[in-house]
């Protein structure tokens, strides 16, 4: 895993790519999504249900759009940092800023990425 690699997932996230996005997990990852019943928000385990958790994300914002990004790799953990905007189908403006944490594999996989946004008020 580099920050090359990092940006090239926000690509796949910039151009709404499920098949790109999904192919920088691991077979056993996890997605922790910012909102949620429980203090660690919405959890989804395993590809299938991490693309369905993703893909929300899309249908929730049309036309969400992460900039102003930053990226670490630190051995087996990462972090991006980044600015959020996109638009609810209700019409809803949304401008966050947000990170994800990854753990990673040995291969440089993403095994977990746990997303938090600011809370705007």
């Amino acid at each position: 895993m580099t920050t090359d690699t990092l940006r090239a997932f926000l690509d796949a996230f910039n151009a709404h790519d499920l098949d790109r996005i999904m192919s920088f997990f691991a077979d056993d990852c996890v997605f922790e999504s910012p909102r949620g019943p429980d203090p660690w928000g919405a959890r989804f385990t395993g590809q299938d249900e991490v693309r369905r958790g993703l893909a929300q994300r899309f249908s929730g914002l049309p036309d969400v759009s992460y900039t102003d990004d930053e990226h670490w790799v630190c051995g087996a953990h990462a972090v991006s940092k980044w600015l959020l905007t996109g638009t609810t189908p209700d019409g809803e403006r949304v401008v966050v800023r947000g990170c994800d944490l990854f753990d990673l594999t040995d291969d440089g996989r993403i095994r977990r990425k746990d997303s938090y946004w600011k809370i705007v008020t």
